[in-house]
């Protein structure tokens, strides 16, 4: 069902803040981040694209954006940089991104043109004060998502179609290279945001296909759900007891006959019961 009707062109970043109760997303290429309070929706506006958050306390959240991570007032939308990141600005903005389970927060870069901009994306973390590149030379990096233990990272590049792993240390620094997880050329589907629910699998929004993908731990395909657009983009868990999960979708490049033909893209939509989902861990400033 669609849960919020505010069409985003590029709708991304679902995040369920597990303190609050709420649940938060954004429109990047608007620089807007959304909320809703029971029916009133609530609308953010920052100074410059923004895609992915963390929860540091209730109401602090650490947000990625073109040129670093902001720290975001979620009461009434003040917002400061935090930690500034010379990724090749004013050419790349800032794409997925997700605490991971010791404190850290990783979230990609890419160029504003996607695939127009090959090897211009990165992937970056937070942890402890400082800010370092994990990957570089990428083009679109997305599905950033921790294993319910914490000592697995993956991450996609999208257009590659395929899903990476990487194993981490103790305090969630990469162990050796990334290994491929999941491949998806033959179906030709594209993997965008991700998360990982209780069990261990792994849950992908496939762009363009209007679904998010089931995987087991070991790769293997289990199930999907469809939504009514064809761009999904970042599923989360959410509701009281994390058994809903939310999509959200984008407008961006559909033709209008396709926008008249599929009026809800770019909406929220929530799925009842498709899943459990874990709570996201804090991002430690």
């Amino acid at each position: 069902m669609i849960w919020d009707h505010r069409a985003c062109e590029l709708g991304e970043g679902a995040f369920w803040h597990p303190e609050r109760g709420q649940f938060w997303w954004f429109d990047i290429l608007k620089g807007v981040l959304h909320s809703r309070d029971g029916a009133e929706g609530i609308s953010f506006a920052l100074p410059e694209m923004v895609s992915a958050m963390g929860w540091a306390t209730p109401d602090i959240a650490v947000v990625a954006g073109e040129s670093g991570l902001w720290r975001v007032n979620l009461g009434d939308g003040s917002h400061r940089m935090l930690a500034p990141v010379a990724a090749g600005q004013p050419a790349t903005r800032s794409n997925d991104g997700r605490a991971d389970r010791q404190g850290g927060f990783w979230w990609g870069t890419m160029g504003k043109r996607g695939g127009g901009d090959p090897g211009f994306g990165a992937i970056w973390r937070w942890h402890q004060g400082r800010v370092r590149c994990l990957f570089p030379g990428l083009t679109i990096p997305n599905s950033i998502c921790f294993y319910p233990d914490g000592r697995t990272a993956y991450f996609s590049d999208t257009l590659t179609h395929k899903v990476n792993r990487v194993a981490l240390d103790a305090e969630g620094w990469p162990l050796g290279a990334p290994q491929v997880f999941l491949d998806l050329t033959a179906e030709g589907l594209l993997p965008d945001g991700a998360t990982v629910d209780a069990e261990g699998c792994l849950w992908v929004a496939q762009w363009g296909a209007g679904r998010v993908a089931r995987h087991a731990p070991d790769g293997r395909f289990l199930s999907a759900v469809a939504v009514d657009a064809p761009h999904s983009s970042c599923p989360a868990f959410g509701g009281p007891d994390l058994t809903t999960l939310f999509v959200t979708t984008a407008r961006e490049g559909m033709a209008p006959e396709a926008l008249v033909a599929c009026p809800d893209a770019g909406k929220v939509f929530a799925l009842e019961g498709a899943g459990r989902g874990l709570p996201e861990p804090a991002v430690r400033l």
